[in-house]
């Protein structure tokens, strides 16, 4: 009331300028997706990329002889493997964000007190996952540099999970990568732990 301005310059912007925002990590656009638009495709979101890195997997699974026999078993033995491959990307993914939770739980209590503050700030990471989504063209144009774009995806994610962080519960930058760094040791020790039981991850 005292400026007779918008406290969310957002607001009055274009959805496409948001988006491009977003996409360049800032804060603020952060905060206009999380707190002033009613976005409710968090979990579809989730399921999609998680998808996404399923299939990944499963097309570094495969052999380079594809037999087109429909009766061919090994056809079905690399369908299940799509599942298996779902299935542990699915665990990798629950390990990270439960290592976040617990790392912002065990050094900011107070943050995370309600059930509500739990659910926004799961909101916010899955949200912010979104740049799985990349792994669709790393897929589709498959060049000899795809390890290279996949750890840039892999970068961009962690970066876009820091600022839902610090937006979220409104932290300074070193707690958000703190928790980022907590919950990839979790990731990866479900990760060794899936390769000591003999499975390709």
């Amino acid at each position: 009331k005292s400026c007779q301005k918008p406290v969310d310059k957002y607001i009055e912007y274009d959805p496409v300028i948001i988006l491009i925002n977003a996409v360049l990590c800032k804060a603020q656009a952060y905060r206009h997706i999380l707190f002033n638009t009613k976005i409710n495709i968090h979990g579809k979101l989730y399921i999609f990329c998680l998808l996404c890195e399923a299939y990944l997997r499963w097309l570094q699974l495969q052999d380079s002889s594809q037999n087109t026999d429909p009766d061919d078993l090994i056809r079905y033995a690399r369908e299940w493997d799509f599942y298996r491959m779902f299935g542990i990307a699915s665990l990798e993914q629950t390990s990270f964000l439960v290592g976040i939770f617990i790392t912002l739980w065990w050094m900011r209590p107070e943050m995370l007190k309600t059930k509500s503050d739990f659910i926004l700030l799961l909101k916010a990471l899955l949200l912010s996952s979104y740049g799985k989504l990349l792994l669709i063209p790393a897929v589709i144009w498959e060049q000899d540099y795809t390890p290279l774009c996949l750890a840039f995806i892999k970068v961009f994610v962690l970066i876009s999970n820091s600022q839902a962080i610090r937006v979220t519960l409104n932290l300074n930058r070193m707690l958000a990568w703190m928790a980022i760094f907590f919950g990839l040791i979790l990731e990866n020790g479900v990760v060794c732990l899936f390769q000591k039981m003999g499975w390709d991850v």
